[in-house]
């Protein structure tokens, strides 16, 4: 996986009003959770912030990053757990960090990316993609930026489902049922499909 830096400060002041006030100042309220639990057993959370340029490279992106935090001169490796968004806007208000290690497996969406030229594509037919992440878990040294699934054999009419892939030191996590892709019919690809049945 690909690293980015992120330079971060605690804070101790968590309400929405401080936090408002954040805003205005073109930062945004974090969280990192880790190993640390309370006396209830729930996850304990670092209250820092982050500038919003800081953080826009990080998040406003396609790929997956373990994030290098530097919070007041504490190293911390992690990946974005959550995010919210205005919801007109689209301005990032809040980043959930989760801290990670090289030998805890973690749990994360990885892009798709397909590679050949479909069979069925060559046959008139178009390649759909379904799904743009496939959920995989491994410790993050394992985890590549990106997912390759060669389609070249993929027939008109034919998908690929997240059961038949297998990544070499992964565990895929979404569920086995879900289309990664599919080679649909279009009315070309059935106008050819007819005139070669008409002619045998």
């Amino acid at each position: 996986m690909k690293e980015i830096n992120v330079i971060g400060q605690k804070r101790t002041d968590t309400g929405k009003k401080a936090s408002k006030l954040l805003r205005k100042e073109g930062m945004v309220p974090c969280n990192l959770y880790g190993e640390k639990k309370g006396e209830n057993g729930e996850p304990v959370a670092m209250a820092f912030t982050a500038s919003l340029a800081e953080l826009r490279k990080a998040v406003y992106t396609p790929h997956v990053y373990v994030v290098n935090l530097d919070i007041d001169g504490e190293a911390h490796k992690a990946i974005i757990k959550e995010l919210q968004f205005h919801p007109t806007s689209d301005v990032l208000m809040h980043a959930d960090f989760f801290e990670i290690n090289e030998t805890k497996a973690i749990t994360v969406g990885i892009p798709v990316n397909l590679t050949g030229h479909a069979q069925g594509v060559r046959d008139g037919g178009r390649l759909a993609l379904s799904i743009r992440k496939i959920d995989v878990t491994a410790p993050y040294k394992n985890i590549p930026e990106k997912l390759d699934i060669d389609v070249t054999d993929l027939q008109l009419g034919k998908a690929i489902k997240v059961g038949s892939l297998n990544f070499e030191g992964l565990e895929i996590a979404t569920s086995k049922e879900v289309i990664v892709c599919s080679v649909k019919a279009t009315r070309a690809s059935r106008s050819a499909a007819a005139e070669a049945a008409a002619e045998e």
